[in-house]
C-alpha cells in the first residue's frame, strides 16, 4: 500500500468519484477529500487519458488519483493508467488475481470493487489489493441498499462503503456498516454526470462529522 493511503486520517476515508472537470477536482480537494476518481470505463463520466493526466497534475500529493476500470482487457488498463498517470487504479468486476500482480508496482495502490452479497464477507487482499470497495448489490445505479439488513456481512480489513450515498446518509451508513472509508459519485451530482461543488464540499463535512465521532 502506498505512503499516501497509509497516511490518511482514521477512521474515515472520503473518495469523490466520476470527476471530469477541473472545477470538480478543485471542488473535491478543497472539501478535503483523500482520493479523486476519473472512470475509463463505460459511463456518462467516462474521459480520455489524455484529460485525467492533465487533471491529475493539479492535485496535490497527498489526495489519491484512482483510475476507475470495469471487465475492461489488462493491456488496456495498464496503458490508460500509465497514459493518465493515476497513482490508483480500481477494479470493476471478475478480474482475477493475475490482474492485480500484473498491476502491482511501486507507488501504486489497487482498489478491488466487489458487489455486496447478503451473508458473504469479503477480505480486502483477497486478491492482492490494498482496498476493498464494497458497492451496493447492482453496481452503479446510484440506488441507497439496505446497508442493516441482518444478512449485511462487513469486509474484513480497509474497505469503503458505496452505493448510493447522499449528504443525508452518509453518516447512517458508516455508522451501520463501520466502513473504513466511503466513496460517492451520483449522490454529489446536480445532474447525471455534472458534480456540484456545494454538494461535494456538504458530502466531505458530513462524512467528516462521523470520523470525527460526533454523529457516530
Amino acid at each position: 500500500m502506498t505512503d499516501t493511503v497509509r497516511a490518511v486520517a482514521e477512521p474515515l476515508f472520503v473518495k469523490i468519484c466520476g470527476l471530469r472537470t477541473h472545477e470538480d477536482v478543485a471542488a473535491a480537494v478543497a472539501a478535503g477529500a483523500d482520493a479523486v476518481g476519473f472512470v475509463f470505463a463505460e459511463s456518462p463520466r467516462r474521459m480520455e487519458a489524455s484529460v485525467a493526466r492533465e487533471l491529475a497534475r493539479a492535485v496535490p500529493e497527498h489526495v489519491l488519483t484512482v483510475g476507475v476500470f470495469r471487465r475492461q482487457p489488462l493491456e488496456d488498463v495498464r496503458a490508460l493508467a500509465e497514459a493518465s498517470g493515476v497513482r490508483a487504479v480500481q477494479l470493476h468486476g471478475d478480474e482475477g488475481e493475475e490482474y492485480y500482480a500484473a498491476l502491482r508496482r511501486p507507488g501504486r495502490t489497487l482498489l478491488r470493487a466487489v458487489a455486496a452479497r447478503e451473508g458473504r464477507r469479503e477480505r480486502c487482499g483477497g486478491l492482492g489489493e490494498d482496498l476493498l470497495l464494497l458497492d451496493a448489490p447492482a453496481p452503479g445505479a446510484g440506488r441507497p441498499w439496505d446497508w442493516s439488513a441482518p444478512g449485511f456481512v462487513p469486509p474484513e480489513g480497509r474497505w469503503l462503503l458505496a452505493g448510493g450515498l447522499t449528504v443525508g446518509n452518509v453518516g447512517e451508513a458508516v455508522r451501520a456498516t463501520g466502513a473504513w472509508g466511503v466513496d460517492v459519485s451520483s449522490g454529489v451530482e446536480r445532474e447525471r454526470g455534472v458534480k456540484d461543488a456545494e454538494l461535494i464540499a456538504s458530502f466531505v463535512r458530513a462524512a467528516r462529522t462521523v470520523a470525527q465521532g460526533s454523529d457516530r
